[in-house]
């Protein structure tokens, strides 16, 4: 046995859904396995999305042999772009993977040297000591793979994003005798899909969708939007087929839905007559029951088409009486709140919205608990780390294993930051590195700390206070009444008594001649008497000049 560590550095997707990130380590070469994003949670105010926190590389770049993405989904591909600025690394993909990548790379900028290099299941990638054998699985879009990982120290897999549908609409189920193969060969740990740990049986099959979805079609005598990620490749095939069924014409929306549908269809994984399709121009002059449009916004993110439907900003076209909408995604775990509200809105505007569970018209990607128990069965790891969740799906991941058997001891339940070591075949956890959130705010990378965001909580939660005083520098007597300015406090005309209260305030507040700082010495009196008035803490400015 080698006596060199091999060590996991989860930097994203290990505590949390999205970001995901891991960085594998032996002796001094790394391998990087998907560089995604996460959607900003509601209190995260004004923050586009978050990418992980790769500090722990900034120092190794020239150790990095390469970075392998699993799928195209933007959870394991979107902080791709970012990530290049910083590391010169080739890249591994899979045709369409590598497709959707190179869209989105042009469009964020990415360096121009950046080399995607493709590959295909079967396929053996050697990158320093890791050798890796990419296998098919069995996700919510085409060309999805989970890694064999063969390092001097055992062999790791990696399932990424998977589960085990019997009926998948592209006749490509997993690879069942690959990961028996892998079993036998034996392996040291499992780093597996945790996102429905909590969800017992076997997830439904994505051939529920397009029945589920031709009825909601037949019934709908206006336009039909439907709305799903723009890497949703086998919806845009389910709707293809339903739409041209029942004679209609569809129209992709969106330069992230037309590239990724222009990319499928030009590499063969979207099957889709040129006839079918037409522009949004043209759909928008069509009489309303012979369209169907497909967007983006089904998680009621503020900037997608849909967000802007619900609240009457799209530019191009809006909600009319008799349009029929399809949410065609589950809610991301935290995002609940933001999609019932775009929902509710659209009611608002007329549409009739139709989502699970109103029908199924979307099923998820991922294992549920029978199908985990069966990757397990499979591979018979010696150990077992639980990715790709929050921290309630991973030790949920972890109770699964025990009852199958599986040692506590061999378990390890760990998040962002936190090393895993092997030596001699045993696990040990090592020290702690960074692995926090970076926001993206605009042009903005990692400009906007938590701190700020905290910032802009409490501004939203009691508003702000700006007060102007300006004193006579020889008497020190006030030369003209306070200005008090508020954003988001009270409504200025209905609380003239509180304001009237607030100036009297400060006028007794002037008159303690302080040798420290009359501005630091107000604030801290005005914030209390405001307390003591209304149990609001408003973000309070004070500016004292004198002249």
């Amino acid at each position: 046995m080698n006596n060199q560590i091999l060590r996991i550095v989860p930097l994203g997707g290990a505590g949390e859904i999205g970001k995901n990130m891991t960085a594998i380590e032996y002796g001094d070469r790394i391998l990087i396995i998907d560089v995604g994003i996460m959607f900003p949670e509601n209190d995260m105010l004004g923050i586009d999305y978050i990418i992980p926190d790769f500090q722990y590389l900034r120092d190794k770049t020239d150790r990095v042999e390469g970075i392998v993405i699993t799928h195209g989904h933007e959870d394991h591909t979107g902080a791709l772009a970012h990530v290049l600025q910083e590391i010169n690394a080739p890249v591994y993909a899979t045709p369409l993977t590598s497709g959707l990548i190179n869209v989105k790379l042009a469009r964020r900028g990415a360096p121009k040297n950046v080399k995607i290099n493709t590959f295909n299941v079967g396929d053996v990638i050697r990158l320093g000591p890791f050798t890796i054998e990419p296998f098919h699985v069995c996700h919510s879009i085409p060309d999805a793979v989970g890694l064999a990982i063969e390092t001097p120290a055992g062999l790791l897999v990696h399932s990424g994003d998977y589960k085990f549908d019997q009926t998948p609409v592209d006749n490509w189920p997993t690879d069942y005798a690959k990961l028996g193969e892998f079993g036998e060969r034996g392996v040291l740990a499992l780093l597996a899909d945790s996102t429905n740990a909590d969800k017992a049986g076997w997830t439904l099959s994505e051939s529920v969708i397009e029945p589920a979805l031709e009825q909601v079609f037949r019934q709908a005598e206006g336009r039909i939007l439907v709305a799903t990620f723009a890497s949703l490749i086998s919806r845009m095939q389910q709707v293809a087929n339903v739409t041209e069924r029942l004679g209609r014409k569809l129209s992709f929306v969106g330069t992230s839905m037309r590239e990724n549908a222009k990319i499928a269809r030009r590499m063969g994984y979207l099957d889709i007559p040129d006839e079918l399709v037409v522009s949004t121009d043209e759909a928008l002059k069509m009489p309303p029951d012979q369209v169907v449009l497909m967007c983006t916004g089904s998680q009621g993110e503020p900037s997608s088409i849909m967000g802007r439907l619900s609240t009457g900003r799209n530019r191009l076209f809006g909600i009319e009486q008799g349009d029929t909408i399809v949410l065609s995604s589950h809610p991301i775990p935290g995002n609940e709140e933001t999609v019932y509200r775009t929902i509710n809105r659209l009611f608002q505007r007329g549409a009739e919205v139709i989502y699970d569970p109103i029908a199924p018209v979307h099923v998820s990607g991922h294992a549920s608990q029978e199908e985990m128990k069966l990757l397990i069965q499979l591979l018979r790891p010696k150990y077992l780390i639980p990715v790709h969740g929050e921290l309630r799906h991973l030790h949920q991941h972890r109770n699964l294993a025990i009852e199958m058997g599986m040692p506590t001891e061999n378990i390890a339940v760990i998040e962002n930051g936190q090393v895993v070591e092997f030596q001699n075949g045993e696990m040990r956890l090592g020290e702690r590195v960074p692995g926090g959130y970076v926001f993206v705010d605009g042009s903005g990378v990692g400009d906007v700390v938590p701190s700020v965001v905290r910032e802009r909580e409490r501004l939203a939660e009691d508003g702000v206070i700006v007060i102007s005083v300006v004193l006579d520098k020889y008497t020190g007597e006030p030369v003209k009444p306070p200005v008090i300015q508020t954003q988001g406090f009270v409504y200025e005309q209905e609380a003239g008594e509180l304001l009237e209260s607030l100036e009297d305030e400060i006028r007794r507040g002037l008159k303690h001649n302080l040798n420290g700082s009359m501005e630091r010495y107000l604030k801290d009196r005005l914030s209390g008497f405001l307390y003591r008035e209304v149990q609001r803490r408003p973000v309070l400015f004070v500016n004292v000049q004198k002249m």
